[in-house]
């Protein structure tokens, strides 16, 4: 049976203090205020640009992890607008201090821009830094994109 419940005109005021008490009490509780490692990598697909090399994408990232990054690179793949996987490629963020939004730009040799459809995130090939696990930086990653182009992961 589903819990279902109780509007407060049906608990009684024992009840009602009870309820107050407990939701004061989990908020003062060591590990209820927000958690720094359910902070995220908020990483956005920002334009892609014809240049002397083919396509230049650039990437707004901001580290809200909660704790500075020493090194974070994504194993990107570039799929054409019919949806066929064009390369694999890795491209390296560097470092990322916490709570700090820099723009990273990639020179992709030999891309066209106007012909890239999608840009997936596959996997996060370094995660470095004090406590973070390797798959920290995909699991915690969010990804968006300002133009056209899909984007994620």
């Amino acid at each position: 049976m589903p819990s279902r419940l109780l509007p407060t005109s049906l608990l009684s005021t024992a009840g009602r203090i009870a309820l107050a008490l407990a939701g004061t009490l989990a908020a003062t509780l060591p590990g209820a205020a927000q958690d720094p490692a359910a902070g995220a990598i908020k990483l956005e697909l920002n334009a892609l640009q014809k240049s002397e090399k083919g396509c230049r994408i650039a990437f707004v990232v901001e580290n809200a992890m909660g704790q500075d990054i020493a090194r974070a690179a994504y194993e990107i793949a570039l799929f054409s607008k019919e949806g066929l996987v064009d390369r694999l490629l890795v491209l390296d963020f560097q470092e990322l201090p916490n709570e700090k939004t820099k723009v990273r730009r990639f020179d992709l040799a030999d891309a066209d821009c106007d012909a890239i459809g999608r840009v997936l995130i596959n996997d996060a090939s370094a995660c470095e830094g004090d406590g973070l696990e390797p798959g920290d930086c995909i699991a915690r990653l969010e990804a968006t994109s300002r133009g056209t182009v899909t984007f994620g992961k």
